[in-house]
């Protein structure tokens, strides 16, 4: 369902959400708690269309390299590689 305004997209997700907890099936009833506390972020997409996978992109690599952060001995070592990993880094080269 798509839906470009978000009362309608609200009506739609708390019927869902009723009718899902009815079942009376635990992971189903935990989807929906999960659901419900992302509620007001899936609600603005209907009507912002604006997702942020290029930052959870970024995130995860950042985390990565933050992980593997004990070989490194200084903080501009740690910058330069998020830098480098992330397309940030100006090497210079024309």
């Amino acid at each position: 369902m798509h839906y470009s305004y978000k009362g309608a997209a609200n009506r739609f997700f708390d019927v869902w959400a009723i009718s899902a907890m009815r079942s009376q099936l635990k992971l189903i009833e935990k989807v929906v708690g999960i659901l419900i506390k992302n509620k007001n972020g899936r609600l603005n997409f209907s009507q912002h269309k604006i997702i942020n996978t290029c930052a959870e992109g970024f995130n995860s690599a950042i985390q990565l390299i933050k992980a593997n952060a004990l070989r490194f001995r200084h903080f501009t070592n740690y910058r330069a590689r998020i830098l480098f990993h992330c397309d940030k880094l100006d090497l210079g080269m024309a």
